[in-house]
Order: C-alpha cells, then sequence, then structure tokens
C-alpha cells in the first residue's frame, strides 16, 4: 500500500518535478525490491531449506508482479484523464515511463466547430456513461479490505499472557480471563474452558489469541479476544507458543503474506471459511493448509498431546 499511495502523489503540475519525482520513487521502489531480497535471502540460509526458498523466491516474484500491476494501474489511470505516456531513462539505463499532458488539439474553424459539436440528446446519452467509466476507475483504486482473498493472513493472531483467570459469576462453563496480548491494558477474555482445562492451569500460562474478533458479550461479560486451541469432541488442549516468544509476538504462516483485518466482518464469514484448514499436525504442531503457525525466530505453536485435531 505504501507504493500504491507514493505512485498516486505525483504532481501532474509541473513536468520537470514530476519527472524528478518519478525518478525518485523509482530509486525507491528499487531500493525496496533489493531490500526485500536480501531479508528473503537472510531467512533462507538460517532455514537453510531448498523447499523455503522456493517459497521466498515466489514470494518475491509476486511482490514483483504487484510493483508491476500498481505501475499499469496508474498509467491506465492517466491515459483515461488524458494524460499519455513517454520515455525516460531511468537510473539503471532501462526506459521507464512517465506521463506527460497531451497537448490540445489544433483550433478549428468556427464553421468546422458548429458543425461538429454533437446534438444535445445525444450528449445526454454520453453522460450515463462517463458516470459508468468513473465507477470502473474508482473500483481499483480503493479495493475492500473485507473482498479481499480469505486465507489465515486476514487474522490477527497474536502471543498472549494468560495473568488470571476466574470462573464467570453467571455461567459454570466460562472462565473469565485478563490476558496480556503486548497492549497498553489487559484484555478481557471469556472462554468455555471450565470442563477442560483446571482453573490452577489457567494462571499465568502462555497462550495463542485471535485478536480481531468483534467483541462480544457472554453472560453479562464483553470478551475481547479467542484463546486458540486443539479441539475434539472429548478433548481441548490450549496451543503453546514457541519459548522464548512473548506478548504481542505476531504468528505468521509462510506462504500467507500480507496484514489481519483491523476487526473481522462477522457478515463476511472470513474465521468460518479459514477455521476448517486449521489443524495439529503428526507431531501436535499448529498449521493452516499444512503451514506452521510461527512466531519470526522463535519457532512454531504446538499442542501439547493432540495431534491430527482441529483448532478452535
Amino acid at each position: 500500500m505504501f507504493l500504491a499511495r507514493s505512485l498516486f502523489k505525483m504532481s501532474s503540475h509541473n513536468p520537470l518535478l514530476r519527472l524528478e519525482q518519478r525518478a525518485s520513487e523509482a530509486d525507491q521502489i528499487i531500493e525496496y525490491l533489493k531490500q526485500q531480497v536480501q531479508l528473503l535471502k537472510e531467512k533462507a540460509i538460517v532455514q537453510a531449506s531448498v523447499r523455503e526458498e522456493k517459497k521466498l523466491m515466489v514470494e518475491n516474484a509476486k511482490l514483483k508482479n504487484d510493483i508491476e500491476e500498481l505501475k499499469k494501474q496508474l498509467l491506465e489511470k492517466e491515459k483515461k484523464r488524458g494524460v499519455r505516456a513517454v520515455a525516460m531513462p531511468s537510473t539503471d539505463n532501462s526506459v521507464e515511463c512517465i506521463s506527460k499532458p497531451t497537448p490540445p488539439a489544433p483550433s478549428a474553424s468556427p464553421a468546422a466547430a458548429v458543425q461538429s459539436s454533437p446534438p444535445k440528446d445525444e450528449s445526454k446519452k454520453k453522460k450515463p456513461e462517463k458516470k459508468g467509466g468513473e465507477k470502473a476507475e474508482k473500483k481499483p483504486a480503493a479495493p475492500s479490505q473485507e473482498d479481499a482473498k480469505v486465507d489465515v493472513s486476514r487474522l490477527d493472531l497474536r502471543v498472549g499472557r494468560i495473568i488470571t483467570a476466574e470462573k464467570h459469576p453467571d455461567a459454570d462453563s466460562l472462565y473469565v480471563e485478563q490476558v496480556d496480548v503486548g497492549e497498553a491494558s489487559p484484555r478481557t477474555v471469556v472462554s468455555g474452558l471450565v470442563k477442560h482445562i483446571p482453573l490452577d492451569q489457567m494462571q499465568n500460562r502462555m497462550a495463542v489469541l485471535m485478536c480481531n474478533l468483534k467483541p462480544a458479550k457472554m453472560r453479562g461479560v464483553v470478551s475481547q479476544a479467542m484463546v486458540m486451541c486443539a479441539s475434539s469432541p472429548d478433548e481441548v488442549e490450549i496451543l503453546d507458543p514457541p519459548s522464548g516468544a512473548a506478548p504481542g509476538d505476531r504468528v505468521t504462516f509462510q506462504g500467507f503474506p500480507g496484514e489481519p483485518d483491523k476487526e473481522l466482518n462477522p457478515k463476511k464469514k472470513v474465521w468460518e471459511q479459514v477455521q476448517p484448514d486449521l489443524r495439529t499436525d503428526g507431531q501436535c504442531v499448529a498449521t493452516y493448509k499444512g503451514a506452521a503457525f510461527e512466531v519470526a525466530g522463535k519457532g512454531v505453536c504446538k499442542a501439547q498431546t493432540m495431534s491430527n485435531s482441529g483448532i478452535k
């Protein structure tokens, strides 16, 4: 999004300033890509895995394709506004397209102007087409996060520490917990774990929490997150973050980049679409479509004993 915003901010009033800005933006894009490539190479070396390196190369190629797509969208918008593209040599000796205002057409004689002017009824017919064109331009300019591809990257999964837990005053099957998820103050979380986890095991323990569910009132207490657990009809285990993880650490997934929604819209049913693909594998590692719940540089999240089980 940073790259998209920077491309759209370029001025169209001063051609020289526009050229300098485009050249500066091109340098920033190149530097950004170099940084991403370096980070991906370092990560591949640490993991020492040919399979992971191939995944990183695919992600890098996708990033480059996204940059090119943004450039194409910008040029298309400028063409529709009557701006034509001209060639400009960039810093890496390649040719880059920049936009230049289209010169006005030569003035015609008054008689020709009268003859070429469309009738009033035809000009009225063209107005809806203009509005339709404007609407078509706005769609790629401001894509809605809610309409983005649905995968696990839409979930705000973080490491948290359950500071205290007590039984819900009005529900025998619920705990009310105070959980540190790396914010200024703890969140209140209501969990139906009384029948599965003893109260003493709920105190001062690490967990994985989903933090962008819409807050919901449960028996009079508003719950602001959800404790993630390996689950079966007869057994439930809270997922353990890797050793050394701290409250607020983000849980990510190889092959599923992206930023989580600020808050999941219940009408879009993102959680309902993602949850069936959340499972522990044969080694009790929590996964999404085979990609582990990972805290960068610290390890993966696991259940204690439950393998090949659903997660919710």
